[in-house]
């Protein structure tokens, strides 16, 4: 995470994970607009309120045709219990090399009560339908964000 973070305007990098919904793929997601939303781990407070607004707005985001991805290192055992906890209702992917948070330039340096340490920013992005980044939000606060996400996806 430098001054190379992704923004819009810019293209989509390619990915393919396996998710409780079966794999996930930028090929398989094309001609369709998506968000992706990287965060640090399943079931942490900040994680699990991000997780519920996703879930609350779903059909807000289903009507749009918008898919919803939400992505951690956490294995698919782990995304299984932490929707099942919470009743989530969004596509959770599981990135345990750091693959996917590397190529889209959200895993970096970060600084917790002075320790630094590698670790997953929470950045969320919002793609159209033709591969290109719409929105991009970096370093994000989780009050109000998913409303600032689906505003934007009813612009698409």
């Amino acid at each position: 995470m430098g001054e190379m973070a992704l923004e819009a305007g810019d293209k989509a990098p390619h990915f393919t994970l396996q998710s409780d919904a079966g794999k996930v793929s930028r090929a398989g997601l094309k001609d369709r607009p998506y968000v992706v939303y990287f965060y640090p781990k399943d079931d942490t407070s900040g994680c699990t309120k991000e997780a519920l607004d996703f879930t609350a707005a779903a059909k807000k985001f289903e009507r749009l045709g918008v898919f919803v991805l939400g992505v951690s290192k956490d294995s698919l055992t782990s995304h299984e219990k932490f929707k099942a906890k919470h009743k989530l209702k969004i596509a959770l992917g599981s990135d345990p090399e750091i693959k996917m948070a590397k190529d889209w330039e959200v895993w970096g340096e970060k600084t917790l009560y002075g320790r630094k340490y590698m670790g997953m920013e929470r950045a969320t992005f919002l793609v159209d339908a033709k591969g290109v980044i719409a929105g991009a939000w970096h370093k994000v606060k989780v009050p109000g964000h998913v409303d600032a996400v689906l505003e934007k996806a009813k612009s698409l």
